[in-house]
């Protein structure tokens, strides 16, 4: 048992320390939303399908967790890309 967890005791010394929650990150990580919206709404070809259609702005549900699963990865890239830089 502690063999197996011997590789991932290793890897902990090169995560990198990550900036803590506040408004700044808030700002960015809802702007990576929007943007996301902006594209998805561009971009898939049938926004209102689903169990739900046009739950928010025309986007069925499937778009919208879609949209919003996009906007939190670009986010969270960007929050450590800006920290790592040190605007963050």
């Amino acid at each position: 048992m502690l063999t197996s967890m011997l590789p991932m005791l290793a890897a902990t010394g090169f995560v990198p320390t990550t900036v803590e929650w506040g408004p700044n990150v808030a700002i960015v990580m809802i702007i990576c939303n929007v943007l996301a919206f902006f594209i998805g709404k561009q971009v898939i070809q049938i926004p209102d399908a689903g169990p739900a259609p046009g739950v928010f702005l025309g986007l069925g549900l499937p778009a919208l967790l879609a949209v919003t699963s996009l906007g939190h990865a670009i986010g969270a890239g960007a929050i450590l890309g800006l920290a790592n830089i040190g605007v963050l």
